[in-house]
This record gives C-alpha cells, structure tokens and sequence, in this order.
C-alpha cells in the first residue's frame, strides 16, 4: 500500500500532461484485453478439424459437423463455412466468396489496433511535452530571481522526468500488444488461406470427378444406342 501511495504521489509531481497521459493507458488495457478475450473466442482450431481439412477425401458431411461445432463466432468457422456452403458452385466463385469473409474476419480481428499503434506514436510524444513544460518551470525559476529555492527546481525537473517516464512505460505497454495481436491475426489468416486452398482443391476434385463420370454415362448411353441401332437393322 505504501508503494501505491508513493507511486499516486509522484504521479501528482508530473505536471498537467500525466492526466491524458494516463487515459492513453487506460484506453491502451481496454483494447489489449478486449482484444485478447476475442482472440482466444475466435481463434479456437481444434486439432481434429486441421487434421480433418488435411486429410485427402475427407468428408464434407463430417466437416459441418466439426464446424457447427466451432459455433458462428469462431473465425476459422466462418472461412471454411463460407467455402462449405458454396461447394456445388465453380471453384472461382467459390474463392471469391472466400476472399470476400477473409476480408470481413481480418477487419474484424484488426478493429481497434490502430488506437494501440496511435498511442505508441502519441505517448513519447506527449511525454516530451511534460519534459518540456517541466524543464522551463525549471528554468523559469532560476532565472526570474536572484535567490533560487531548491525545492521549485526540483519539482520542475520532476515534472519533466515523471511525464518522460510515464509515456515511455504506456508507449512500450501499447506497443507489444499491438505487435502481438498483428502477428497473431497474420498467422491466423495465414492458416486460413493454406487450409481453404485444400477445401477448394477438394471442390475440384470433386467437380472433376463429377465431370468424368458424367462423361461416362454420355459415352455409354451412346454405345448403347449404336448397338440398339445396328440390331434392329
């Protein structure tokens, strides 16, 4: 308690600037941990289902089960899901709507990372300024009269390295989360892409060998109708 104290007191040596200094903070902890509960809500890949999409022929009717699984708000089930539901279209059309959800979860995992990354530009910034400030009241008392009180000095010089201190903690706070969340959104759409290119190249498959055996039949009905024929004459 006694640190904490402490802690309260020097803050309120550190001039006018630690006021916005500490709201950047706080917005800073409010995204981080926004950002980290949704992270692990919607970044959930269970074992069985990568094993699943990586196993050649796997069953289309086994993967909706493993995705409903998942629930709607999971990232990884919302990709696959729209490459899923479209698999009787063309495999192009299929990769658009792909791209289209892709796009839709990467602004959905990015929302509110560009605050973190203004605050890790804005924080040292808004700290120099409290140097500043501080540094002139310094200045300003020992030149404006003859006889110097120590204790002005002090507090002047206090209030540049308290603001200097604090926007540098808030700063590197900001900035490894914001490295840590982009990183983690680049692997996961990463992922996403290797993984529906096997769901597409399993569409194609499927298309082709649709294709060949309706080419089967056709080849066949035709012999069947030449043989008819040649009987009859």
């Amino acid at each position: 308690m006694d640190e904490l104290r402490n802690t309260f007191d020097a803050l309120r040596y550190g001039g006018a600037m630690v006021y916005p200094l500490l709201v950047l903070g706080v917005i800073a902890l409010v995204i981080i941990f926004d950002r980290a509960a949704m992270y692990l809500r919607s970044l959930r890949m269970p074992a069985a289902l990568l094993e699943l999409i990586e196993t050649y022929g796997f069953s289309w009717d086994e993967l909706d089960q493993q995705l409903k699984s998942l629930g709607p708000r999971n990232a990884y089930a919302r990709f696959f899901r729209a490459i899923a539901d479209n698999r009787s279209k063309p495999a192009w059309w299929v990769e658009s709507r792909a791209g289209d959800e892709a796009g839709g979860i990467e602004k959905s995992l990015g929302r509110g990372l560009w605050v973190l990354e203004t605050i890790v530009t804005a924080a040292p910034l808004m700290g120099l300024l409290g140097t500043i400030t501080g540094m002139m009241q310094a200045f300003q008392v020992i030149g404006g009269s003859g006889l110097v009180a120590p204790t002005q000095v002090t507090a002047g010089v206090a209030q540049a390295l308290i603001a200097t201190a604090l926007g540098l903690l808030i700063a590197l706070f900001a900035l490894f989360g914001f490295n840590f969340f982009s990183r983690t959104q680049s692997h996961a759409l990463d992922q996403m892409e290797r993984l529906g290119s096997r769901l597409i190249d399993h569409i194609r498959l499927d298309q082709e060998s649709q294709g060949g055996a309706g080419i089967d039949d056709k080849l066949a009905t035709s012999r069947v109708g030449r043989g008819a024929a040649g009987a009859s004459r």
